[in-house]
């Protein structure tokens, strides 16, 4: 069976920090600041999510705190200034939340992130309620796996099903992350496949693939 992370639901915490609308702006930086967040998720009372509030959307209170901004700048960050005198997490949080669902692959969770610039992402149901947050240090999670599991799973589920009969055993080994493939198969156009689905394997980092064909394939 294959073991390996592959779902956001492996790896997202579960045990998650969240205020609802009303919290008061005092009361999400203090949460922010002993749960050492950059972000919290707002909910309705069905703990549907409803926006995220992050440091970045509690920062214009300081940064206008005590200027007069012109014109120009009144009329391009309108946003931050309505943050700026904000007190309730409904006036702050940004939505609609940027969310990914628990079934998604890690590498789906990774491209919402890079996409969108936030550092953590509620989990949610297909009705939209919270299961959880993922953040970018639980995706990097599948890189702890054990060098032996992730032989054990290339051997498994690639090699054994791609080369069944090798001219002469075909070998994988793992150190720190990195696979290496070797051996002599019969057919020489599986090679690249090989190659490519080891390196889809969660928690491998490199492949370095020396496997050869047979004379004549």
């Amino acid at each position: 069976m294959d073991t390996s992370p592959h779902r956001v639901n492996d790896v997202m915490t579960r045990a998650v920090v969240a205020v609802g609308r009303k919290t008061r702006f005092k009361d999400l930086v203090e949460r922010m600041e002993q749960w050492k967040l950059s972000a919290v998720p707002v909910l309705e009372g069905d703990g549907r999510v409803i926006g995220v509030v992050s440091e970045a959307d509690l920062l214009p209170k300081e940064e206008f705190r005590d200027s007069d901004p012109d014109r120009y700048t009144q009329l391009h960050r309108l946003a931050d200034m309505a943050k700026a005198g904000a007190v309730y997490a409904e006036e702050l949080m940004s939505t609609p939340a940027v969310t990914v669902h628990e079934d998604a692959t890690l590498a789906e969770a990774a491209r919402i992130m890079a996409l969108r610039h936030v550092k953590r992402l509620p989990v949610v149901n297909a009705e939209g309620v919270l299961e959880g947050v993922v953040s970018r240090g639980d995706l990097l999670k599948v890189f702890l796996r054990p060098d032996n599991d992730l032989a054990d799973e290339i051997r498994r589920d690639v090699l054994d099903v791609l080369f069944p009969a090798p001219v002469e055993p075909v070998h994988i080994t793992v150190v720190d992350g990195v696979g290496t493939l070797t051996g002599r198969v019969q057919d020489a156009t599986r090679i690249p496949l090989a190659a490519r689905l080891v390196r889809g394997v969660e928690g491998i980092v490199g492949v370095d693939c020396r496997l050869t064909a047979a004379d004549g394939a």
